[in-house]
């Protein structure tokens, strides 16, 4: 099973960026985390973060025929880019969507989600967790 694990804007600055809603730990603690549940499970998995909604275009353009599954947490461009939405659909390639907090209880503009439109799953409010989770279901539901 190989997934490609796509984090939007401003997730490189986590641990610095407001933690009491993203906690304490840093961008690197993440990727570390995701790529030992990685290793520990037999998925092999790809990390990339871009604060450029192009640039998060593109790396989903070339996942094509290459992964397996997608983890992605769009963050700020989740409420605002229908272009993240068509390249998703443009490479049918199973998604889940992951936001650190629980957008459900933030502000109302972020109550819209374009990219939950193709996604089969959202995981909201688990922390950083909910990137473990979204690879374990993927696994399940598509592991080979």
């Amino acid at each position: 099973m190989k997934i490609l694990v796509i984090n939007g804007p401003n997730i490189n600055m986590l641990g610095i960026r407001e933690p009491h809603l993203y906690g304490n730990q840093n961008y690197a603690y993440l990727c570390e985390m995701i790529q030992k549940y990685a290793l520990d499970n037999g998925i092999e998995v790809e990390l990339y973060q871009s604060n450029h909604e192009g640039c998060l275009v593109d790396k989903i353009q070339e996942s094509y025929g290459r992964f397996d599954g997608i983890v992605m947490n769009p963050a700020a461009y989740t409420h605002t880019s229908v272009a993240l939405l068509d390249a998703l659909k443009s490479v049918n390639i199973p998604t889940v969507e992951v936001h650190i907090s629980d957008v459900a209880k933030r502000e109302d503009f972020r109550q819209i989600s374009y990219v939950r439109q193709f996604c089969e799953k959202t995981i909201c409010g688990h922390g950083f967790d909910g990137y473990l989770e979204a690879i374990e279901y993927l696994n399940t539901r598509y592991g080979k």
